[in-house]
């Protein structure tokens, strides 16, 4: 995606990056009316660049544009929960503790059965891959690596949903890697990740690699048990 794209330096990315997590954070409460020419001058961009700004939020379900009224803030529940940018802007609010155990819930209720099917699915380069990680996160574990742990943490994960075979497991990568890295950017993490928590991560692909579903389950479900008790310490 060039500079111009949703995640880039454009001015429309602009308008975005200040307007989408104004609403995720409540300081637009649903009903309230954007009005476009409003926009154009507080940014001091054209109408395209606004409305390419809507259309992106449109897309996210966080407002709805009707004619003659402007560009409408949408009630939360209606927000497209699932799409990294929403997820992004939702930790970096007030309302991060409880955004942040509303996505380690669900990966609480996905990843174990994720874990379970990959040790039944996965090929040897999978097995070999979630080693791979597993190994990068031990090394990275010790001395505040924690940009490097990321690394390998979310490639782990990514792994484990993929290797899954189930592709509604595996199009939840994205949202597990926005938890994990909005956990380091916000520090919600020890200096050093939990020993215990790594080594499980160890034990997980030893079990793929065993074909050991029951095993690669329970193991799983220590990680985002582990991952709760972290967010009552570090996020009450």
């Amino acid at each position: 995606m060039d500079d111009q794209g949703p995640k880039g330096r454009g001015p429309h990315a602009r308008v975005l990056q200040t307007i989408g997590p104004a609403i995720t954070a409540g300081d637009y409460p649903p009903g309230t009316v954007l009005r476009t020419d409003e926009l154009e001058q507080r940014f001091e961009v054209s109408r395209t660049v606004v409305r390419e700004a809507v259309r992106v939020l449109e897309s996210m379900h966080l407002v709805e544009s009707r004619r003659r009224v402007g560009v409408t803030v949408r009630p939360a529940e209606d927000w497209d929960v699932f799409d990294p940018q929403v997820i992004r802007w939702r930790l970096a609010g007030p309302d991060r503790p409880r955004q942040l155990r509303s996505l380690t819930a669900l990966r609480s209720a996905v990843e174990p059965a994720a874990a379970a099917l990959a040790a039944e699915h996965a090929t040897p380069e999978q097995c070999a891959e979630l080693t791979e990680h597993a190994l990068g996160m031990v090394a990275t574990s010790r001395g505040q690596q924690l940009a490097g742990y990321l690394v390998h943490d979310i490639a782990f994960h990514r792994v484990v949903l993929r290797a899954s075979g189930n592709e509604m497991f595996a199009r939840l990568g994205d949202v597990v890697a926005e938890v994990l890295t909005g956990r380091t950017e916000h520090q919600v993490m020890f200096t050093d990740p939990d020993p215990e928590a790594v080594t499980l991560h160890v034990r997980v692909a030893e079990a793929v690699r065993a074909r050991d579903a029951e095993r690669a389950e329970a193991y799983t479900r220590e990680i985002t048990v582990g991952a709760l008790r972290e967010l009552d310490i570090l996020a009450p």
